[in-house]
């Protein structure tokens, strides 16, 4: 069912597919302390214990894509942190370029006319018509001699998505997409190798940075942040060079954000 594009077989990466797994991002954890290389994709049809961010659960039924990139010798852990953003920009190139008709006039998460229904939400969202229907989530550990390795884990609702969670989720076939979470797979490994070559270790951050921007969801829309225990409230301005969130609050003043929870609209959601 899943095979890598000839662009990434040519760059030398290698897939393991499994029917049903725990976690792709645990799984390929283990293979890095077992000695793997890296440049190793884990595929699943079938996750039953995935997990988001914050340990939050994240399930993957029979359809839906459950994929994690393993990068091993992982020199700057700063650099790799950012690799969540071109993960997002695969995934988003990916979709572009399987679902027809991916360009919508006016979308419920703001869009203009003329651009594409999928949108990236900061951190490590990716939004349809202003509903998720994917998530990323990096995790690392630790190898002899002070190495690291990173886990890019890359879910996708693609034949159903949850009902029974506090926020708007769907899936590729509520949209009337008809492709599988094989074909997706394909387009995604292919579409990875031009963003990990933009990224370029980190140097093409700028780069990759200007073009997410491009995608991201609710940029120049009123947001509220849940961070450290308190909820800031403001205008989204954009990323930072680091790629931090920046939100303008009401006086003006300008604060960076490494890590919480966004939510768009004047009267924002703030559940944990």
């Amino acid at each position: 069912m899943f095979a890598l594009a000839p662009s990434a077989l040519a760059a030398g990466y290698r897939l393991e597919a499994h029917e049903r797994v725990g976690s792709t991002n645990a799984l390929a954890l283990e293979r890095a302390r077992q000695g793997d290389p890296g440049r190793l994709w884990v595929v699943a049809s079938q996750q039953e214990g995935g997990r988001g961010r914050r340990g939050r659960p994240w399930a993957t039924p029979p359809g839906n894509l459950a994929a994690t990139l393993l990068i091993s010798e992982v020199q700057d852990g700063a650099a790799a942190a950012t690799l969540g953003f071109v993960a997002g920009l695969a995934l988003g190139d990916a979709l572009s370029a399987t679902v027809p008709d991916a360009r919508v006039a006016v979308g419920v998460d703001g869009a203009e006319r003329g651009r594409s229904r999928f949108a990236l939400k900061w951190p490590n969202d990716l939004l349809a018509d202003g509903a998720k229907l994917a998530g990323i989530l990096l995790e690392s550990t630790s190898l002899e001699g002070g190495r690291l390795a990173l886990a890019a884990g890359i879910g996708v609702n693609v034949a159903s998505h949850p009902e029974d969670v506090p926020y708007p989720a769907t899936s590729l076939a509520s949209l009337g997409a008809k492709l599988d979470a094989g074909m997706l797979f394909l387009a995604l490994s292919d579409a990875w190798i031009d963003n990990v070559r933009l990224w370029d270790g980190g140097r093409g951050l700028a780069a990759v940075r200007e073009r997410w921007l491009e995608r991201a969801a609710g940029l120049g829309g009123e947001v509220s942040v849940r961070v450290d225990g308190r909820v800031v409230r403001g205008v989204f301005e954009t990323i930072d060079e680091l790629c931090r969130f920046v939100i303008r609050e009401d006086d003006g003043t300008r604060l960076r954000i490494a890590a919480g929870d966004v939510h768009f609209g004047a009267v924002a959601s703030v559940r944990a």
